[in-house]
């Protein structure tokens, strides 16, 4: 894909898509939908076979809502295809010869699945993160450090995108603190993307060894942040900013589909999809029935141009909205909110948590470090949870007004009070990551 030229006061990467009225764009879906669905059902020979089953035809596609008609997919649809009949399996619809690049998942929830893509599709991939790199501010003059990890993590190739805008790519990845600090000092990056743990554990990281990362890493004026929540919380977003006094960006993206397809704008007002390629949906999680903009639900993904593995009606598991009025920056592209994993919500005396909700009081707390651990458990037939949290650096406050502390705010934000808090000493609650990091222990299936 080659380097593509826009002016640097130019706002939008691409004005005719993110400034498209409602209409045009959703006639540039339709006419992307029935060519994809077509592709899907003439090539991907598990979509032949339960499209005919349920009595669907994508030759008959008039409208965005003939969509509704078509069953969905979900991630044990990918397990369960992988590697039938061929290599990629019954979903994919090109020959394995024309697979040019793949990524699998990271198999937290099971076996890791294969998203593979041919030369067309990984361009419009690297063309979707050029959009959103440069929504974010990105401009050919910059330097971008991209502290992801690459192997075979579909995040990966994201620099690449920074690079076709014409930015400097610093292929660093996913090395010890130490080595990206220094990195980080030496090359002077403007740009880098990395987890919100990582962000902010490494700005902990910088203050221990001696650094004012204010200071020493005064080059730094954006920080992008994938991979968990954390990224649409404000308290977490607000922490990992006032660390490296930088502006922080959340980035969304699933192995399934690409590496990064929707992003925060200036406002950060939700995260703008790339629906040119992607077409979302908002369902009831029971009854997979289609809800109205704004109401929350399961969000549903389908692919417009991808062709080495299309997904249709792709239940992702993550809970949110859609917003797809005209943004305060002039992007008309449906922006999407997350709340939290399907799999990760509880319900704790009729009241829906989810682990966002913590976090937004764990990181808004001064008194504490902003590290923490949930454990979910069943006890005499109901629901119960407790939160594991550090004292910041430095703290001598007792530990039990700790705990009855935010277990005040943890009733007043989410509305049910934990079982317990537990109090550590700064850095001794062992969660700390190098990059993702699992802080979510469920022990509820392992009741008896």
């Amino acid at each position: 894909m080659a380097k593509k030229h826009i002016p640097y006061d130019q706002k939008y990467y691409d004005p005719e898509i993110e400034c498209a009225s409602r209409e045009e764009l959703e006639a540039l879906q339709l006419e992307n939908l029935k060519e994809e669905l077509v592709f899907a059902y003439e090539n991907a020979p598990y979509y032949k076979r339960t499209w005919d089953e349920a009595g669907v035809d994508p030759y008959s596609v008039t409208s965005l809502k003939d969509l509704e008609k078509f069953p969905f997919i979900a991630k044990q649809t990918e397990r369960d295809t992988q590697g039938v009949g061929s290599f990629f399996g019954e979903l994919c619809a090109v020959p394995e010869d024309d697979v040019v690049y793949m990524a699998t998942s990271s198999g937290s929830t099971g076996v890791p699945t294969m998203s593979p893509f041919n030369q067309k599709d990984f361009d419009d991939f690297m063309d979707a993160e050029s959009r959103l790199f440069w929504q974010a501010g990105m401009r050919p003059n910059d330097r971008y450090l991209h502290g992801m990890n690459f192997a075979l993590y579909v995040g990966g190739p994201c620099v690449i995108g920074a690079q076709n805008l014409g930015a400097l790519g610093i292929w660093v990845g996913a090395v010890p603190s130490d080595r990206l600090l220094w990195a980080m000092k030496h090359y002077q990056p403007t740009f880098f993307w990395s987890s919100p743990s990582y962000a902010w554990l490494l700005g902990q990281k910088a203050i221990e060894k001696g650094y004012d990362p204010k200071v020493d890493f005064a080059s730094l004026k954006t920080i992008i942040i994938s991979g968990e929540p954390g990224g649409s919380i404000e308290t977490t977003r607000k922490a990992i900013e006032d660390i490296w006094d930088a502006s922080v960006y959340d980035f969304f993206g699933l192995s399934d589909i690409y590496g990064a397809c929707a992003a925060m704008c200036e406002h950060k007002d939700g995260l703008h999809l790339i629906e040119d390629q992607i077409l979302v949906e908002v369902i009831n999680p029971e009854t997979g029935e289609v809800l109205p903009e704004g109401e929350t639900g399961e969000i549903v993904y389908t692919t417009l141009k991808k062709h080495a593995r299309p997904m249709i009606r792709f239940r992702s598991g993550d809970i949110g909205r859609i917003n797809k009025q005209k943004c305060e920056c002039g992007r008309t592209t449906t922006r999407i909110y997350i709340q939290g994993r399907r799999d990760e919500m509880f319900i704790v005396s009729a009241v829906n948590v989810f682990p966002s909700d913590i976090e937004y009081v764990v990181r808004n707390d001064s008194g504490l470090s902003g590290e923490y651990r949930i454990r979910v458990y069943d006890q005499n037939y109901t629901t119960k949870y407790e939160v594991s949290v550090e004292r910041v650096f430095g703290s001598d406050e007792p530990f039990d007004e700790v705990a009855r502390r935010v277990e005040n705010e943890l009733k007043t934000h989410c509305g049910v009070r934990p079982a317990k808090v537990l109090v550590f000493e700064n850095g001794k609650l062992g969660v700390e990551s190098e990059h993702k990091a699992s802080r979510f222990i469920d022990e509820r299936k392992k009741a008896e």
